[in-house]
């Protein structure tokens, strides 16, 4: 990120990039009950009408101020919380001391990793990388081609003139004991059409779930969606639900919860 930055600043700019992250710690507090979590130990209202989804705000906590981002990579209500290195120990402290009354889960990355793969959530390296298109990955709602210029948007024009190649579907097996972990072929129609790029397993759905890339040149969402799928788990064929939208709150009503 940084080399691309650099890389992109106009000659006799007055800007420059620099590498922050050990200045900083986040903490991410995430889940149906966050707002309720959060709001005793912070003065700024977490409402939805004075915190709206994807703004941030700087706010004090416990005797520490922190960045506050209003966002969730778990697909359920959430907040980041960016602090000073020399004030994480005392913010992490504080929202400890809030669990006395309050329930709290230490989480990991793969309790993330399951709950993000259940919301369709990309992983860049995984899912997305410099070599997939932006549409192909379901993703066109963050490129508004009409709004400005940026560097890309000619190659979005014409992949919308010329149609999507592949398209990024999400699986969910049929056997709930089967696991997926990532490169497991993709079988449609009883033919092999790509892997996946990311599984785990979908607790709240109860099957492991995939996401990976299937052909569909010429083809509507309607013809790929009207295939039969399977996926291919250590030589045994799983019958699989494929979806174009995340089968976990496809609207997104509990990201953006005021309740």
């Amino acid at each position: 990120d940084l080399h691309w930055i650099n890389g992109h600043i106009p000659d006799g700019a007055h800007c420059f990039a620099m590498d922050v992250t050990v200045s900083e710690s986040v903490m991410a507090v995430m889940g149906p009950e966050a707002r309720d979590f959060l709001q005793p130990l912070i003065p700024q209202s977490l409402s939805n009408e004075d915190f709206p989804f994807g703004t941030v705000q700087e706010i004090e906590i416990g005797h520490g101020i922190a960045r506050a981002h209003r966002v969730t990579y778990v697909g359920e209500l959430g907040w980041e919380l960016y602090v000073s290195t020399d004030m994480a120990n005392h913010v992490f402290d504080t929202l400890m001391a809030r669990a006395g009354d309050h329930p709290l889960r230490m989480c990991g990355l793969h309790a993330l990793d399951s709950c993000r793969i259940e919301k369709a959530f990309r992983h860049f390296g995984h899912d997305i990388t410099c070599e997939d298109h932006v549409l192909e990955a379901g993703l066109g709602f963050a490129v508004k081609t009409e709004k400005s210029d940026f560097i890309g948007r000619d190659a979005v024009l014409a992949k919308k003139e010329q149609g999507l190649n592949k398209r990024l579907l999400q699986f969910r097996l049929s056997d709930p004991e089967p696991l997926l972990y990532h490169n497991e072929p993709v079988l449609r129609d009883g033919q092999i059409v790509g892997y996946l790029s990311s599984g785990a397993y979908g607790h709240h759905l109860g099957g492991a779930i995939g996401l990976g890339y299937v052909p569909c040149a010429g083809e509507s969402a309607a013809e790929l969606l009207a295939s039969s799928y399977e996926i291919d788990v250590a030589g045994s064929k799983v019958k699989a639900e494929a979806s174009l939208k995340p089968m976990y709150d496809p609207k997104s009503e509990r990201v953006k919860a005021d309740g």
